[in-house]
């Protein structure tokens, strides 16, 4: 039996559970689809249901075959329901008749409104610090606003930097095995390591609230780790490397020479003076072609709020360009679906050997507006998204002054784009 539409679009496959024993009685029980022999030798990847939200996920870590149990239940307040998924534990530790009987107690804990995640207290499956952390990202999805802060946490307690501890037992975890993960960067990648350590350590204070381990926790700083790491280089946040902006026609020339949806993506990065979310995520119903105006709605900003970003004529022709691709997206993927990643613009960046971040641009369209104009202070930051003044003076400005910003983001265009327009005529042009 072949996986429906709906099945291969979310990764479930139901296959293998079908075929087992009779067909049509299983089908009509829908659960216990599942058995010993098939949970052993099965190779296929992707997730095989047992029936009854359990599911035996199967998928490959380096040359190894890996089998995990995970219960998938929808829980939240009536109307805005989340579907989520809870790991039960490998399969090599626990049985198909130990995951149903788990499994049965998640579902009743959810008829009953309980959090299913307790019900794992009262079991003696093994869980791995990879499970506990998985189950902590679920957990506090919902409080990220952005989703590249979603993507960090994952990444960072995943294969990435925790391959090795991800197959540790929760209640196993020494500072042996903390120092293992946390030296081979700790010097090299500073800001990265201490990010990682208070992530490792919140995913063990977790463990001990759900009483699958006890004691002192490993990954602790103060009184601990702190006497057993080397001093870090000091961390010197705030600051990304930028390109001069008197370099910034020479570098537009360059980059437009490059025919890819990447290039296209940080040449409107930098016209647009946006943050590489903004991009990345950017959907083509936030365009207003007739207004010339993008607006990126409050989620996706790092203060909450919805901007609007007035489109000088070279953005008009991005949008056109990648508009022939067929795709929801701004700037999409390889699969038309997705959009870019958010490591895709410095991936250009490093192909065009420039030493500067992509975020480095908005310090020099800054400078440029500081050095090169006389736009107001206020507008520019406005332009970056930024909030100027206390409470009270941001309370009476009503006015984003979209249009006193379109003749900055016409100008910045303009100079990125080579124009001789000198500085008299930028200060005409602010005054008109």
């Amino acid at each position: 039996m072949s996986p429906s539409v709906d099945d291969r679009r979310s990764g479930t496959h139901t296959g293998v559970g079908a075929r087992v024993g009779s067909k049509g009685e299983n089908m009509a029980r829908g659960i216990n689809l599942l058995s010993a022999r098939t949970v052993a030798a099965t190779q296929e990847e992707g997730k095989h249901s047992d029936g009854g939200g359990l599911y035996l996920h199967v998928r490959k870590r380096s040359q190894a075959i890996e089998r995990v149990w995970v219960f998938r239940y929808k829980r939240g307040p009536r109307g805005a329901t989340k579907e989520r998924t809870l790991g039960l534990g490998p399969a090599r530790d626990v049985s198909l008749a130990e995951a149903r009987e788990i499994a049965d107690r998640c579902r009743r804990a959810v008829a009953s409104g309980r959090d299913p995640r307790l019900e794992l207290v009262r079991t003696n499956a093994v869980r791995t610090f990879g499970e506990v952390a998985d189950d902590l990202v679920e957990a506090i999805v919902d409080g990220f606003k952005n989703p590249k802060h979603v993507a960090q946490w994952k990444m960072t307690l995943g294969d990435t930097y925790c391959r090795q501890l991800r197959r540790v037992p929760i209640n196993k975890i020494t500072t042996e095995d903390v120092l293992q993960i946390l030296k081979p960067i700790w010097v090299t990648k500073p800001e990265t390591a201490s990010r990682l350590r208070g992530r490792i350590e919140r995913v063990l204070d977790a463990a001990t609230v759900r009483h699958l381990r006890s004691g002192d926790n490993p990954a602790r700083w103060k009184g601990h780790l702190k006497h057993l790491l080397p001093m870090q280089p000091e961390l010197v946040r705030g600051h990304h490397k930028a390109l001069p902006w008197s370099d910034m026609p020479a570098f537009m020339q360059r980059l437009r020479a490059f025919d890819s949806v990447s290039a296209r993506a940080l040449e409107w990065t930098i016209l647009t003076v946006a943050r590489t979310g903004m991009t990345t995520g950017g959907a083509r119903a936030e365009i207003d072609r007739s207004k010339k105006t993008w607006t990126v709605p409050g989620p996706r900003m790092k203060m909450g709020e919805e901007h609007r970003v007035p489109l000088p004529q070279r953005c008009l022709d991005i949008l056109d360009e990648m508009a022939e691709l067929g795709s929801d997206w701004l700037f999409p993927g390889q699969d038309l679906r997705e959009h870019i990643s958010d490591a895709a613009m410095a991936e250009c960046l490093k192909g065009l050997s420039v030493e500067a971040t992509v975020h480095g641009f908005r310090s020099s369209f800054r400078d440029w507006a500081g050095d090169a104009t006389s736009f107001p202070r206020e507008l520019a930051e406005a332009a970056l998204a930024h909030k100027v003044g206390d409470n009270t003076e941001n309370a009476y400005r009503r006015s984003d002054a979209l249009e006193r910003r379109r003749k900055l983001m016409d100008a910045w265009e303009r100079y990125c784009s080579g124009s001789t327009m000198d500085v008299a005529a930028i200060h005409s042009e602010v005054s008109a």
